[in-house]
């Protein structure tokens, strides 16, 4: 027990970022976290070690659950839709400043990051609009690990210094 209780301290911070960045809600990742561990508990004897690494098993192990949870929720909202057959009325007051601010933003790191080298904005994109993890993209750009983390973490603090500079 207390094995595996230095294990989920060892690791759950990251199993949460990965998830948290897939499913975009604390609470669901919080979740999702809690099953990946219980089914790391029940189930100790699928991990193989000949056929590689135990982070990587775990990371895949929470990205999967992550993506699980995404689709099933997809279909959920799917089944919503084609249970109403007639949207309610629903009157919302315009946030126009609030919408034209994102916008504004949204630009702006477009803007950003068309400015960054094109090894940091390809890893910033396939971290954080296809969700993969940093040895998921360095396997895929066929880059060493520390060099992918940090093009992306440069990347990232050229985008956060050029919206501060803004601000």
């Amino acid at each position: 027990m207390r094995a595996f209780e230095q294990l989920y301290d060892r690791h759950c911070r990251l199993v949460y970022g990965l998830v948290f960045r897939i499913v975009q809600q604390a609470g669901s990742a919080e979740e999702i976290v809690q099953d990946v561990f219980l089914q790391l508990w029940r189930n100790a004897a699928q991990y193989d070690a000949a056929r590689g690494p135990f982070l990587p098993w775990l990371l895949t192990m929470a990205r999967n659950r992550a993506f699980d949870n995404l689709r099933l929720k997809s279909e959920r909202q799917r089944r919503r839709e084609d249970q109403t057959e007639e949207m309610p009325v629903i009157c919302t007051v315009p946030q126009f400043e609030k919408q034209l601010d994102e916008k504004r933003r949204a630009a702006r790191v477009r803007e950003l990051m068309t400015g960054l080298q094109p090894q940091q904005k390809r890893a910033i994109e396939l971290a954080y609009f296809e969700g993969l993890s940093h040895t998921e993209i360095a396997e895929k750009l066929k880059e060493p690990l520390g060099t992918v983390k940090s093009w992306i973490r440069n990347g990232l603090l050229r985008i956060r210094e050029g919206l501060q500079a803004t601000s």
